[in-house]
C-alpha cells in the first residue's frame, strides 16, 4: 500500500512538472524563428481574389521588430509583448496599387489585434474573445 501511494505521488509530480514547464514557455519563442503565413481573415477563408499577389505573411523578428507582406505591399514596424498580450505596428509601408481590397482588410484587422495564442502551429490573433485572423507557419 505504501508503494502505491509513492507510485501515485510520483506520478502526479511528473504530470504536474509536465505542465508547469509548457506554460513556462516564453510567448516570443512562440512567434519568432518563422514566417506566418495568413489562413484566415475575420473568422473566414482567404478570398484569393483579394490577394492577388499573393497571401499576406508576417515574421516576428528579435528587438521588437514586424516584417511582412500584406497582399500587396511590404511592411515594417515593431511589436510589444506583455504575456499574451500583443500590441502590433505594422509601420512603414510600400506604397504599390494593386487589385483586390484585401490588404485594407488585412491592415485593418492588424491594428486592432489585442492578444494572441498559439496551439499546434497556429497563430490566432484576437481582440479579446474574437479571432482577427489566424496564421500557418509558411511552406518555403
Amino acid at each position: 500500500m505504501k508503494l502505491h501511494r509513492i507510485a501515485v505521488l510520483g506520478l502526479l509530480v511528473l504530470i504536474l512538472g509536465g505542465c508547469s514547464s509548457s506554460a513556462g514557455l516564453n510567448p516570443l519563442s512562440l512567434l519568432t524563428g518563422k514566417s506566418w503565413a495568413l489562413s484566415s481573415l475575420m473568422g473566414g477563408e482567404i478570398d484569393p481574389s483579394k490577394f492577388t499577389a499573393g497571401v499576406p505573411t508576417l515574421d516576428f523578428l528579435e528587438g521588437g521588430r514586424l516584417a511582412g507582406f500584406a497582399g500587396c505591399n511590404n511592411f515594417s514596424g515593431g511589436f510589444s509583448l506583455e504575456g499574451t498580450d500583443i500590441k502590433l505596428d505594422p509601420g512603414a509601408m510600400t506604397r504599390k496599387a494593386c487589385p483586390g481590397g484585401g490588404e485594407e482588410e488585412f491592415i485593418s484587422a492588424l491594428n486592432r489585434v489585442k492578444n494572441f495564442t498559439v496551439a499546434k502551429e497556429k497563430l490566432t490573433l484576437l481582440d479579446g474573445a474574437t479571432e482577427l485572423m489566424s496564421f500557418v507557419p509558411k511552406k518555403d
